[in-house]
């Protein structure tokens, strides 16, 4: 199924306890005051650029942030997270950032990355360079990982705590076709939906809001760009597949707000921010005003 450009989308709509209060007889000490959960998950956040936070995925985490996004680059065997080549730091690898932390968090919650909660994480990883050889190189990273991770294997998908979803370079996807036991799957585009890909291998669509839409969040949406969105979101949800759009306005304000408004009353999975705090205090104060 073809979607429209910018062009096509601004001049043609897409079809489609109550009863008292408890008084403890004594404090409990702290061995028996049970352990804080953290924060209540968020399924619809989603930290772009994770990896230039301060405290790369642990910052997104304590927001409740349910999807991370690590970019990186094969350099001498290793894969290193990055935004650009010249930000290159050996001690900055996919796995001591992002791996090997998730792979713990998992193990002490007894399968789960929030304790007592059971949303899975999505790790989105954006290849930059070499597309083939680092999903080589990445494949072999997941394996030594598989214990936390969701999985296609002969023809089925077995959930784990976290998924790993392939972006970037587009030579990673013929070998990752190729696997009849994979551990990552991949970052589809509008190009891909309605076809014989389906969400076993492509489970998340993403696309370029500044490339698809003209509309930023200032005045009313155009109706032919909310049909086109929301008949992105509904064909995209037939196939069992997520949607995610990334360069949405992300300055504070009236603008980025009204857009994220949008995209939540469109369906749209994950919502794409560098601002952590921002979104999370979004998304909550949309929680309540619903409820």
């Amino acid at each position: 199924m073809a979607f429209p450009t910018r062009r096509r989308v601004v001049t043609t709509a897409l079809a489609t306890a109550a009863a008292g209060t408890f008084v403890p007889l004594r404090t409990a000490t702290a061995s028996e005051a049970p352990r804080p959960r953290g924060p209540r998950p968020l399924p619809r956040a989603h930290a772009h650029n994770d990896y230039l936070h301060p405290r790369p995925l642990h910052d997104a985490l304590a927001q409740g942030f349910t999807s991370v996004e690590a970019d990186i680059f094969l350099v001498d065997g290793e894969l290193l997270v990055a935004h650009e080549a010249t930000d290159l730091d050996p001690a900055r690898t996919l796995s001591a950032l992002y791996l090997d932390p998730l792979l713990a968090r998992v193990r002490a919650n007894h399968g789960t990355v929030f304790r007592g909660d059971r949303t899975p994480v999505q790790l989105l990883i954006d290849i930059k360079t070499d597309g083939a050889a680092a999903y080589a190189e990445l494949d072999r990273q997941l394996r030594d990982h598989r214990a936390m991770l969701t999985s296609y294997r002969h023809g089925r998908v077995r959930p784990g705590a976290v998924t790993a979803v392939v972006s970037g370079d587009r030579a990673a996807r013929a070998p990752m076709e190729a696997q009849r036991t994979r551990y990552a799957f991949y970052d589809g585009r509008l190009d891909d939906l309605g076809t014989a890909a389906t969400a076993s291998f492509i489970p998340l669509i993403s696309s370029s809001w500044t490339g698809t839409f003209s509309w930023y969040g200032a005045g009313p949406v155009p109706p032919a760009e909310r049909d086109a969105l929301r008949a992105i979101t509904a064909a995209a949800h037939r196939g069992g597949q997520r949607v995610r759009f990334w360069a949405t306005p992300d300055a504070p304000g009236p603008e980025r707000e009204a857009v994220w408004a949008e995209l939540l009353a469109a369906g749209v999975d994950h919502l794409n921010t560098d601002d952590l705090v921002g979104l999370a205090r979004f998304l909550r104060t949309q929680d309540r005003r619903s409820r």
